[in-house]
């Protein structure tokens, strides 16, 4: 068993080029975490564009989508931590957010505070709960569900400065929020169709799945 290396702030990283929206990262979150109906801790979004472009005399399909994996991105300057009165919800030494949902009183704060959807009200519990970056795995020198399920690979996780420096990237991708005040340990290799969202017409595809 390897010991889990000490870190600053644990954080994801995400290709989005490589996503081919095939949810296994969303399965495997739900299924770890016995997550009921329409509790989602890990949500993969579907974006699309485009259009029609007129060519010459013709016109011809002009249309773009990309995926991207969302989850807690148990972030440097986290807004749900203050908004919880009942000091439920915590950053832990090594960066990851923790909300104790077990003494959680469903007041529904944090989620409200949270601008990237991550923290979910379980009705039937009247609990809020969230990502917990699988503490339990990685204590035992294993990677969170979702980035072991991943069949692209597209998902990484580590120190949010090593993932950076080894990959690059950017937590600024559409749909996603501003990430300057909340700072959230994500970095994104955004997919080549990320630079259109920014300048065409794009839309989040599955709304009412996510």
């Amino acid at each position: 068993m390897n010991a889990p290396p000490l870190v600053r702030q644990y954080g994801f990283f995400f290709d989005s080029s490589l996503c081919s929206g095939c949810k296994a990262c969303q399965g495997a979150c739900k299924d770890k975490n016995g997550l009921p109906t329409g509790v989602l801790w890990r949500r993969v979004i579907e974006v699309a564009g485009g259009g029609w472009k007129k060519m010459g005399g013709v016109w011809v399909p002009d249309v773009f989508a990309y995926y991207l994996s969302s989850a807690c991105h148990h972030c440097e300057n986290p807004p749900c931590v203050p908004a919880c009165t009942s000091g439920l919800v915590v950053k832990r030494d090594d960066g990851v957010v923790l909300v104790d949902d077990l003494s959680c009183n469903g007041c529904r704060a944090c989620e409200y505070a949270c601008p990237y959807g991550a923290i979910q009200y379980d009705e039937a519990r009247h609990k809020a709960g969230k990502c917990d970056f699988c503490l339990d795995k990685i204590a035992a020198g294993e990677p969170p569900s979702c980035v072991a399920a991943c069949p692209m690979r597209a998902l990484d996780f580590g120190d949010i400065d090593e993932l950076r420096r080894k990959h690059g990237g950017t937590a600024a991708v559409f749909p996603l929020p501003d990430p300057a005040d909340a700072k959230p340990a994500l970095t994104v290799k955004p997919h080549p169709a990320a630079a259109r969202a920014n300048k065409d017409t794009a839309e989040v595809a599955n709304w009412e799945e996510i």
